[in-house]
């Protein structure tokens, strides 16, 4: 996706960046860092991101004025000449998918086009007769005279290259088409019943090399748009201008990431590992954290297998052609035998029954003996599948066979073009992955195995100079992609573009960088520095945190807040000790320190912000007066060690003082009727927290951590226990709480995230120290909160909760002509919670407990429960969710339905 920013001065434009180009994660992120997280503050500024251009009257006026004397002197001066419009269309001879990009041209004459996204195309030629050539990577060349005295209109279907396909239609959209006794399927089926035979995953040890290559480009950069005023003022930019090797169209290459590894394999016991031999990274993508940058392309451009049932890629997972449930979801078509390497082959082609689907459509050539062996494949994504911003997607795989007949891959091409807007170039996409040196031979480092981590790196991987490139590269680099580097030094010399890259990585991070190269100190959260509340008013805090660059052991951050309202001062301050030399922040993964923790703060009862700060400037807008607020000071010293294995332990010992105020006051109610008001009430605790969670993947930033999938399960369990008496403590305390989140994925049928709680309060305690449930005051959509419960509505000392979202993707609306054109898809939400409070713990029938703020309750024999229905990608954007509360409707002051939004960008 690509932004223009723009400044004005006096209604004057005086400054204008180049684009940006930004992947949807990526866009995704901020937009949500924009409304619920802490580390961006562009929304609200008065900062002109604009697209277009505005005029005033008299100017439009005297532009249309002359080209109209323009076109009249034309018309006169130009002599006349026949002129013939020349149009058609472009598919695949065998799926009838439309092909974008395709070459159309006069052969000899440099008259031509290219098609569109619908594969037509359309132009203006002055002789009657010519010879049409038309071509693409991946498919015959077509070249045919024409007479367009005779024929103006051509639909022209090309087969796949290299093969000599004889011509093969197929019509999947309304033929008839029958799964029984269909040999196609029959040949399929035998296929994906042999997907284990010849697996090198199979043998005992299996291990290659690996080259691979990432590149985005602004795509279709040609002499029209480099003489837009815009990229006037960088004329070097020329010399950086390529032709893609893909679709023949001039692109100027703005980012370039390139890896050597070693992959490792063993099968008893099982162990995957990775060694990264070296990394470079060049390019606008820059500003962006690299391990946050890793985490993203590795999920966006995920490593290909179609012998998994499902691929994942683009953050989706989609079925493929070689899935259990393939026969009930694709149509299956044997198209024609050939010839590959001198043996012979079957094309066997692909369509999902629904083109909007989760799917793929194309081809597998697979060899004609017992072992139905794949050779090649080539898959597209449907043209009508409801995927945002990926306009064209092609993904091609060549595989070779050992004498012992494994199977080993050996090159892998994704080429994308990503679009934010229908009409605009877009950003051309491509990876690039070379397999060789494949060996089954146990590896002589054989201690790679009882390393924990599973992406291994090298010391020297990042500090690899041009020589050891261009010595270890297996295939050569284009040199214009060889100049990113030296592209973004002279970009960075122009103060608009440096202002708005430096302008982008503060919204994208939150904080300031001090200095700005090699940063020893973050100022921020920036969204932070001014909010609001019922109990302080206006809120400022300034604040801030050390990083590695200062000292990769020892690492501090901290604020100051002042509320104007109360007129109190708040403060915390930070110091970590980390046994591991961190790169850049406290935060990498595996963290394992020591961390000491000083606060003074107000509590926001029953408010749990796990995207967010409390004091995020985009969630002072409540729906309920927000008066469930009181003051909390603790010190506490916490022990982390996190392991590669996924198993993480957390033990802290915590003094804590919980503050009344006039919100949230502790009276005691007396035996003799009298009441009692308590200022405070102090907790010595000892804290165990335990977590599981297995291939877990996240994008880390300054401040905290975000997961890019959801698939890997997470276990929690932890434990709190105090003792009345000891070190200060007014209460005795056990609080137990155990949880369970997952994504579950139905193939074409979209996901589930499932969220399984449980906590249970074993002691006597006041009612600070009980289950509160997490619930969301605002008019965003917040994960694991309840929309329409109150704080502090409900009070319990056990409870189980649940939360279930089931993303159809469009399952429903594309089936719905209307709708269909939206793009829209279908949320279903159910969650709620059972739970109750023992007499122990109820003000009413024990003594010596606070009691409950007007407005709390228990739940009964009932749990609480709420629905919703929600529509995602409006304007590809927006998601709205309508929730209903199906239980506990009757008591006062409580919202039965509501709706929330929230913004965000996803594929």
């Amino acid at each position: 996706m690509w932004f223009s920013l723009s400044l004005f001065r006096n209604g004057k434009e005086y400054i204008e960046s180049p684009v940006i180009p930004i992947v949807p994660p990526l866009f995704s992120f901020l937009l949500n860092q924009t409304i619920i997280s802490t580390n961006t503050t562009f929304v609200f500024c008065r900062i002109c991101v604009t697209f277009a251009c505005s005029f005033r009257l008299h100017t439009m006026l005297f532009y249309i004025k002359r080209v109209l004397f323009c076109t009249i002197v034309l018309f006169l001066l130009i002599p006349l000449q026949a002129q013939y419009l020349l149009r058609g269309s472009v598919c695949d001879s065998l799926t009838q998918e439309p092909l974008s990009y395709v070459s159309v041209y006069l052969k000899g004459t440099t008259t031509g086009t290219t098609t569109d996204d619908e594969g037509k195309f359309s132009f203006q030629v002055s002789q009657r007769e010519a010879e049409l050539v038309v071509s693409t990577i991946g498919y015959e060349e077509y070249v045919e005279k024409i007479d367009l005295s005779l024929r103006k209109e051509y639909q022209i279907r090309l087969a796949p290259a290299t093969y000599g396909l004889s011509e093969v239609v197929v019509r999947p959209g309304r033929e008839r088409y029958s799964r029984k006794e269909n040999p196609a399927v029959a040949f399929v089926r035998q296929v994906i019943e042999h997907k284990e035979k010849g697996s090198p995953y199979a043998e005992e040890y299996y291990t290659h090399d690996r080259y691979d290559k990432t590149t985005f480009a602004l795509n279709n950069f040609d002499e029209y748009k480099q003489n837009k005023r815009l990229y006037r003022k960088f004329d070097f930019l020329r010399e950086y201008v390529d032709t893609s090797e893909v679709t023949g169209k001039p692109v100027l290459t703005v980012s370039i990431r390139e890896a050597l590894g070693t992959d490792y394999y063993r099968k008893s016991p099982r162990s995957e590992k990775q060694y990264i031999h070296a990394v470079r990274r060049d390019g606008i993508d820059e500003i962006i954290p690299r391990q946050g940058m890793e985490a993203m392309m590795n999920e966006v451009f995920r490593d290909v297998d179609i012998y998994e049932n499902n691929i994942t890629l683009f953050t989706n997972k989609f079925v493929s052609p070689l899935s259990k449930m393939g026969p009930s979801f694709y149509k299956y078509y044997l198209s024609d035998t050939l010839d590959i390497d001198g043996k012979p082959h079957v094309d066997l082609t692909f369509v999902p029954f629904n083109s909007e689907s989760f799917g793929f459509t194309g081809h597998l050539f697979v060899t004609l003996d017992s072992t139905y062996f794949v050779r090649r494949v080539q898959m597209n994504f449907p043209q009508k599948i409801n995927l945002n911003f990926v306009d064209d997607m092609t993904l091609q795989q060549e595989f070779t066979r050992t004498p012992g007949g494994v199977r080993l891959l050996q090159h892998e091409e994704i080429t994308t073009v990503f679009k934010l807007r229908e009409k605009s170039d877009g950003i051309f996409a491509r990876r690039l992955v070379t397999y060789y040196n494949h060996s089954f031979d146990k590896p002589q480092w054989e201690e790679v195995f009882s390393r924990p981590e599973r992406v291994i790196e090298d010391p020297e991987a990042l500090y690899r100079e041009n020589v050891f490139w261009q010595a270890e590269r297996p295939r050569s680099i284009d040199e214009k992609e060889d100049a990113v580097d030296r592209l973004m030094d002279q970009l960075r010399n122009h103060p608009a573009y440096y202002w708005t890259e430096k302008g982008i990585s503060v919204l994208f991070n939150g904080y300031l960088n001090i200095p700005e190269d090699k940063p020893r100190f973050y100022y921020g959260p920036l969204n932070s520095t001014v909010s609001g509340n019922t109990l302080e008013g206006i809120r400022l805090r300034a604040g801030g945190m050390t990083s590695a660059h200062l000292n990769p052991h020892w690492l501090a951050k901290g604020f100051v807040a002042y509320g104007i309202r109360d007129a109190k001062w708040k403060y915390m301050g930070e110091l970590e000790y980390s046994f591991l030399p961190k790169k850049e922040y406290a935060n990498e993964f595996p963290i394992h320190s020591v961390k000491a923790v000083y606060e003074y703060d107000v509590r926001q009862y029953g408010q749990n912000y796990l995207l967010a700060n409390k004091d995020n400037m985009f969630l002072s807008v409540k729906r309920k007066t927000d008066d469930r607020i009181g003051y909390s000071r603790k010190a506490e010293l916490t022990y982390t060690h996190e392991r590669y294995s996924g198993f993480s332990y957390y033990l802290t010992t915590r003094y804590r003082t919980e503050e009344a105020s006039h919100f949230i006051p502790f009276e005691v109610k007396r035996e003799n009727g009298r009441v009692d008001f308590l200022r405070d009430f102090s907790l010595s605790e000892l804290e165990l927290k335990l977590r599981y969670s297995p291939n877990e993947k996240f994008m880390q930033t300054q401040w905290s951590r975000y997961k890019v999938s959801y698939d890997a399960p997470v276990f929690t369990l932890a434990h709190t226990a105090s003792a009345k008496g000891f070190l200060g403590s007014n209460y005795t305390l056990h609080h137990t709480e155990a949880g369970f989140e997952k994504r579950f994925w139905f193939s074409a049928f979209g996901y589930t995230d499932a969220i399984l709680r449980g906590g249970k309060v074993w002691s006597k305690a006041p009612f600070p120290l009980l289950i509160i449930p997490r619930v969301n005051l605002t008019y965003i959509t917040q994960p694991e909160s309840y929309v329409l419960m109150n704080a502090m509505e409900f009070l319990n000392d056990e409870y189980v909760s649940w939360d279930l979202t089931y993303y159809l993707n469009g399952l429903l609306f594309n089936r719905i002509p209307l709708l269909k054109k939206l793009e829209w898809r279908e949320i279903l939400s159910f969650r709620g919670m059972y739970g109750g409070l023992s007499d122990k713990n109820n003000p009413e029938h024990s003594e010596g407990l606070f009691l409950f703020p007007e407005g709390s309750h228990t739940l009964g024999s009932r749990p609480y429960m709420e629905a919703g229905f929600g529509i995602e990608n409006v304007f590809k954007v927006f998601r709205f969710d309508y929730t209903w509360r199906l239980t506990y409707r009757d008591l006062e002051g409580i919202d039965r339905s509501g709706l929330r939004i929230t913004a965000r960008l996803n594929f």
